[in-house]
């Protein structure tokens, strides 16, 4: 009898509830005449958006109720009410959900209060009733369980009336969909222009400013040659050596477009050179991807020296020996996992591969300089939709994307969001920081 009455009361007061918002729609609905009326004479047309956002969110919370009742999510479909004026009331007089909201919010009027008032009607026989029949017989609950029902019976027709149709749920994740492309292609344009700063920068302040004092030795070494062929020779020599500084700095620029070390050995070999210099001790694994890191003499081919934009550091040269050997460069090691060789799996597109570079790239820099980590793995796994990489440092957590404050995860975001790829980022105070980033991809 206790559970039955608690039943009940729990019941009850969904029923309340639900009254409570059909006197909110019935408030609604002289809303909604204003509004009709101002949109009318168009000079308060922007109030209809406004009134559809009311609207909207109060058959989301009745959506929310209903979930909370039956442990079934209701779901939503909406076109999203932005833009200038003209069209976000075009959109709020166009869009199915909104049709449908009206409509329970009418039919809400009517069965939100009559299950109410019927609840009140059945609770003091059914307290009654019930008092006899378990307290005498003995036996179950008949007549407080009819309460629980009644709201059960709300339940079923909000979700019937909020349900959206097939139709609706495609529009609008279509709408969604094409929302979502608009800010990665916003966030790739913005990436793509930070790069070409970035480039003419590099250009400007070390390229171009080795070569024009190239320039100037050479002129100088000409003219002192025929008075002084010592000082001509040492000024050419002070020459040769800027040329080749100024070499260097544009190797740096174009290995900071793309890292020649993916070319030449994957994926999976220039990540092993990324671990190899880290300054961490990096496990790498790798399922599925070729790995062109061995050669057919058994030994390891050595990986040139790269450096990832952006990190403010070179991979040095990252050599190992046949067998799976670690890899090393100053203080780093890369110990690799077993894995079965696979020279003949096909590889992933070259943007992808880039992307997973610098991601893996970005991860190992930010935990040797911020995370106070000792360890770290890194994870590469070919799947059938795409490319999975997960990076795991040991160190205190905490990181953050921040946007707008130059922070290389938040690049990272930019660059993973323009292939239409996911990054999920857990950082608890700490530790670990675990960043997996999905790159879809067809093999």
């Amino acid at each position: 009898m206790r559970e039955a009455i608690k039943e009940a009361a729990r019941g009850w007061l969904h029923l309340t509830i639900g009254a409570a918002i059909s006197l909110l729609c019935y408030l609604m609905a002289g809303v909604a005449l204003f509004t009709a009326f101002l949109t009318a004479t168009v000079i308060g047309a922007g109030v209809l958006p406004e009134s559809v956002l009311l609207l909207r969110r109060t058959a989301g919370w009745e959506r929310r109720r209903t979930a909370a009742w039956t442990g079934t999510p209701v779901p939503e479909a909406y076109l999203l009410l932005e833009g200038p004026l003209p069209a976000r009331v075009r959109t709020a007089v166009t869009d199915p959900g909104t049709r449908r909201d009206l409509v329970w919010a009418a039919a809400q009027l009517l069965y939100g209060s009559a299950l109410w008032y019927l609840s009140l009607i059945v609770w003091a026989p059914a307290l009654l009733v019930d008092g006899v029949w378990t307290g005498l017989a003995g036996r179950r609950p008949v007549a407080l369980p009819l309460i629980g029902r009644l709201a059960g019976l709300a339940a079923d027709w909000s979700r019937a009336l909020l349900t959206p149709t097939p139709s609706a749920a495609r529009d609008a994740a279509l709408a969604a969909r094409i929302e979502q492309l608009t800010a990665t292609r916003a966030g790739a344009v913005a990436a793509h222009g930070a790069e070409l700063r970035r480039i003419e920068r590099d250009l400007h302040d070390g390229a171009q400013a080795r070569l024009v004092a190239l320039s100037m030795r050479i002129g100088l070494a000409r003219r002192a040659y025929d008075s002084g062929p010592a000082a001509g020779r040492k000024l050419l020599d002070d020459a040769q050596t800027q040329a080749e500084e100024a070499l260097a700095e544009l190797r740096h620029v174009v290995r900071g477009i793309h890292p020649p070390i993916l070319t030449d050995r994957g994926l999976t070999g220039a990540v092993r050179a990324l671990a190899a210099s880290s300054g961490l001790e990096v496990v790498v694994s790798v399922t599925g991807l070729a790995d062109h890191t061995g050669t057919g003499d058994g030994h390891d081919r050595d990986a040139s020296t790269e450096h990832g934009h952006g990190h403010d550091r070179d991979a040095s040269t990252g050599h190992g020996h046949g067998h799976g050997g670690n890899g090393s460069a100053g203080h780093g090691t890369a110990p690799r996992a077993p894995a079965p060789a696979l020279d003949d799996a096909p590889r992933a597109p070259a943007a992808v591969e880039a992307a997973a570079y610098f991601v893996v790239a970005e991860a190992l820099t930010n935990a040797a300089k911020h995370s106070g980590a000792a360890r770290a793995s890194v994870g590469l796994a070919r799947e059938r939709t795409g490319l999975r990489v997960r990076v795991r440092d040991e160190g205190r957590g905490g990181a953050e994307a921040r946007e707008g404050g130059g922070s290389g995860l938040t690049g990272m975001r930019r660059r993973v969001a323009a292939l239409d790829g996911t990054v999920r980022l857990t950082s608890p105070e700490g530790g670990p920081t675990v960043i997996e980033v999905e790159l879809p991809c067809v093999w």
